[in-house]
């Protein structure tokens, strides 16, 4: 797993801060959001502890522990409680930044006997 890190070059953002909804990243520089999701037991709503793999969420075990079912339910939280830390995953996601300042480009075509007509191209 180290070797193939070595050539990859994918920032993990480790330095972005799990306690805050979305900060930019020191290594990067991209918009990083943190997502929590949790876990429930489709059949009796009980938690189970999470893990994500491979963009995935996953309960750990694959049976609930109190009723045997296999099913689940994945819930995103907006916030974190302190009761849910212990079932809850950090999934940190890569926002889309919003341009704050669209750049337009304006054009004008005259056609021999036509009134010039503006057409708008956002880039």
């Amino acid at each position: 797993m180290f070797i193939t890190n070595l050539f990859t070059r994918k920032c993990n953002h480790e330095l972005v801060s799990p306690d805050v909804e979305n900060a930019y990243c020191p290594d990067c520089g991209k918009l990083i959001e943190n997502q929590w999701y949790i876990t429930r037991c489709a059949c009796c709503g009980v938690k189970l502890r999470t893990m994500a793999k491979n963009g995935k969420i996953y309960p750990q075990n694959k049976f609930c522990t109190n009723c045997g079912a296999k099913e689940f339910k994945v819930e995103k939280l907006e916030k974190i409680n302190f009761i849910d830390i212990n079932f809850a995953v950090l999934v940190k996601h890569e926002a889309c930044e919003k341009n704050i300042y669209p750049q337009t480009t304006r054009l004008w075509q005259e056609r021999a006997h036509e009134q010039p007509r503006l057409l708008i191209k956002y880039l």
